[in-house]
C-alpha cells in the first residue's frame, strides 16, 4: 500500500528537481491541476494512470522509487547533474553505420543495391576542372 504522505514528498522532490510548480507539473503529465492539488493535500490517493504518466513523462523517475521510496532518484543512468560514470556513458554509445553520398542524396532508396562513388568531377568557372577517382 502506498503511503500518501511519503508519495507527496517524493512528488515534491520531482517538482524541485525539474524546477516545476504543481500546475506546470500537471500540464507536463497531462492531468488536471485539481488532481495534483488533491494528491498533495492528501484528499485523494494517486491513481495507477497518474503514476504511469509521471514515470513515462520523466525518465529519471523510477516506478519503484515513486511508489515505495526505494531505489534512486534521479535514476543513476539518466542523471541530469552529469554524475554519470565514464563506463555508463560509453555503454550508451551505439555504433553508427557510415553513410555514403548516395544514401544522403537519396535516403528513401535504402532498399536498392549499394552504390559506391566511382568518380567526382569539380568544374570551375574559369573552365578548368579537377577529377577524383576511387
Amino acid at each position: 500500500m502506498v503511503n500518501s504522505a511519503d508519495f507527496t514528498k517524493r512528488l515534491k522532490e520531482i517538482f524541485e528537481y525539474y524546477d516545476l510548480s504543481a500546475s506546470s507539473f500537471a500540464d507536463q503529465i497531462d492531468v488536471g491541476r485539481a488532481s495534483i492539488s488533491h494528491i498533495l493535500s492528501g484528499r485523494n490517493k494517486p491513481s495507477l494512470d497518474f503514476v504511469m504518466k509521471v514515470v513515462s513523462s520523466f525518465k529519471e523517475v523510477e516506478l519503484y522509487w515513486l511508489l515505495n521510496g526505494k531505489g534512486q532518484f534521479p535514476s543513476s543512468k539518466d542523471n541530469r547533474n552529469g554524475n554519470s560514470t565514464k563506463e555508463e556513458l560509453v555503454d550508451d554509445i551505439k555504433p553508427v553505420e557510415p553513410k555514403t553520398a548516395e544514401s544522403l542524396l537519396n535516403p528513401n532508396q535504402a532498399s536498392q543495391p549499394k552504390k559506391e562513388i566511382q568518380k567526382v568531377i569539380i568544374c570551375y568557372t574559369d573552365g578548368s576542372f579537377e577529377s577524383f577517382q576511387n
